[in-house]
């Protein structure tokens, strides 16, 4: 019955206690046998386990008494956002959780408005107030304050010894509603997904009318797809077969779909003899940043091309597309919310999947305003001629960083060190600062930044960030040449007060890794034909005299000499073939 029926998700920023708050929960619920029980549970994910952090959201069903409990787990750091806002789109309400030691952070008011988005009921709860350095009563104040409620409202709890996470739950029972009554056409949103080499796609559902059984027909309204619901089951958290989903319950359909493309999240799955209206579905995510990927073996291009299709299916904010150059071969351009969801994908390819793989350093999507034509440009090689150029344009994004008062001067040299522009200043207590600036995005994208931030505070400032548009810059693509020959997989866009430095950098660096040659080779930055840079790689040395023993001086000024013209002509004639390690080293992220 609806009314025994809770749907919920727990929020917060990262490191706060989500996945054992979780871990108890399923305890208290008896969910998993005892002598299954470990620490994370739900993180199921070898990376998940080795960085101690939410990647993925993770769905479960629990009893307690005789209410149904579906707790979908969320992952707290900003790259992951798309997870939190799809899970909070099938939930009723959700549980704000915040360190008492730390307090409120960044990516808990970001998790907030999500929230807050979905009209779903909040409940604020402190958490591990078993610690030393635990300040409950200030925790439990901003809290408060940021939800609008009294301070009794805020329950505390240590999630790791168990203490007031029973009478969380209960909370969640009594203050969380029961999902509202449909009409009898089954429909549900699809919300996760993820490929079984025996069923296909399999939808991971939130049923919001209807019923689904084991053997129906089914349609996927947006894709125009039809399926068959092979198997249908709920998350114990294992997957468990039980034939049918009724309203409000939230569980997984095995579609029997085997191309991946074919499903996707946000769609609405109905009964396919009663076609309906499709549910509201999940707005778009934006890539912030995109890198190129190429196999280390061009054989392993359609490998990596279903790696993809499937790493899709597991984190639909994943975009790629066809990328080739002649040196590296086909690849794919894949754009990502923010550098550690990079980082989790390019390792869940080389580690999950056994790829080789090479992946360049990330990008931005610039736009340029032409004489009548507005276009955007993903990559150095699709810069148009300057000439042309009416107006460049980089993206910007707002960032929401809250700091301790006591290492807001620190903050502040570390925000005068990057390109920022402070928007506005005030306290959200009165031991903490919230700032919000903007800033150019390639300034945060490398990481760099947020290894500034987090040094000169030891670790107790955080942001979160969003795009706001693009600002005008001035935009100018450097090249770079070797022996005089451009080298294209080498050129940039980069801010023109910026192309010296980051020239004379790439250049050092290639000095570094490229063979030396017979004869010394210019590495050259220019702009527009203008060389605005330069490192020079001796040759190699070869003494052309050893052999003789003794004589005369002039046999071996003679031999010097036809040495040197040698080497003229070689220099004049020779194309420098570089071999492709030198391009993996160079591009390597």
């Amino acid at each position: 019955m609806l009314e025994k029926i809770r749907n919920f998700s727990i929020i917060s920023h990262i490191d706060h206690g989500k996945s054992t708050l979780a871990d108890r929960f399923l305890e208290i619920t008896k969910a998993v046998a005892g002598k299954d029980m470990h620490e994370q549970y739900l993180d199921s994910m070898s990376l998940e386990k080795e960085k101690g952090i939410t990647i993925k959201m993770h769905p479960v069903r629990m009893f307690y008494g005789d209410y149904l409990l579906n707790l979908i787990d969320t992952p707290g750091h900003v790259d992951f956002s798309y997870e939190i806002s799809r899970a909070l789109a099938c939930v009723e309400g959700a549980v704000l959780l915040v360190d008492a030691s730390k307090g409120i952070q960044a990516q808990t008011l970001f998790n907030l408005e999500e929230a807050k988005k979905q009209n779903l009921k909040i409940i604020g709860a402190v958490n591990k107030i078993d610690l030393p350095q635990a300040e409950v009563s200030r925790t439990r104040k901003e809290l408060a304050s940021v939800l609008n409620q009294e301070e009794s409202e805020i329950l505390a709890l240590s999630a790791k010894t168990g203490r007031g996470t029973k009478e969380l739950l209960e909370k969640v029972i009594k203050e969380i509603s029961s999902p509202q009554a449909g009409g009898k056409l089954a429909q549900s949103l699809v919300f996760d997904s993820q490929y079984d080499p025996f069923f296909g796609v399999t939808a991971f559902l939130r049923v919001f009318q209807g019923e689904f059984k084991k053997g129906d027909k089914v349609y996927l309204i947006k894709q125009d797809c039809p399926a068959e619901a092979k198997e249908i089951g709920v998350f114990t958290p294992k997957m468990k077969s039980t034939g049918k989903l009724k309203e409000g319950e939230i569980g997984y359909l095995k579609t029997g779909i085997k191309e991946p493309g074919k499903v996707k999240v946000g769609d609405t799955l109905v009964d396919y003899s009663r076609r309906a209206d499709s549910l509201p579905g999940y707005k778009e995510p934006q890539p912030m940043l995109y890198i190129t990927v190429y196999p280390r073996d061009s054989r392993d291009f359609a490998d990596l091309e279903k790696t993809l299709e499937k790493l899709k299916l597991n984190d639909p904010s994943l975009e790629f597309q066809l990328e080739s150059k002649n040196i590296l071969g086909q690849g794919f351009k894949i754009g990502f919310l923010g550098s550690l969801q990079a980082e989790i994908i390019l390792r869940r390819i080389r580690e999950e999947f056994g790829l080789e793989i090479i992946s360049t350093s990330p990008q931005v999507i610039f736009k340029v305003i032409l004489e009548g034509e507005e276009r955007e440009v993903s990559s150095p090689e699709k810069w148009p001629d300057p000439a042309r150029i009416k107006e460049a344009q980089e993206p910007w994004v707002e960032i929401e960083m809250i700091t301790p008062n006591s290492y807001f001067n620190s903050v502040f040299k570390v925000l005068q060190s990057f390109q920022f522009d402070l928007i506005s200043s005030h306290n959200l207590s009165s031991t903490k600062t919230l700032l919000k600036v903007e800033a150019p995005l390639r300034e945060i994208i490398s990481g760099k930044f947020y290894d500034a931030v987090k040094s000169s505070t030891q670790g107790y400032a955080s942001f979160s960030f969003k795009q706001i548009g693009f600002k005008k810059e001035d935009l100018i693509k450097v090249d770079f040449l070797i022996a005089g020959e451009k080298e294209n997989c080498f050129s940039r866009i980069t801010p023109r007060s910026k192309a010296f430095s980051e020239a004379k950098k790439f250049l050092r660096k290639l000095k570094e890794v490229i063979p030396a040659q017979q004869f010394s080779l210019a590495l050259q930055a220019a702009v527009g034909g203008k060389i605005i840079a330069r490192e020079t790689k001796k040759a190699l040395r070869k003494d052309v005299t050893a052999s003789l023993y003794g004589g005369d001086v002039t046999r071996k000024r003679k031999l010097l000499e036809i040495q040197k013209k040698g080497k003229k002509k070689m220099k004049e004639k020779a194309k420098v073939n570089l071999p492709s390690e030198v391009y993996f080293k160079l591009l390597k992220y």
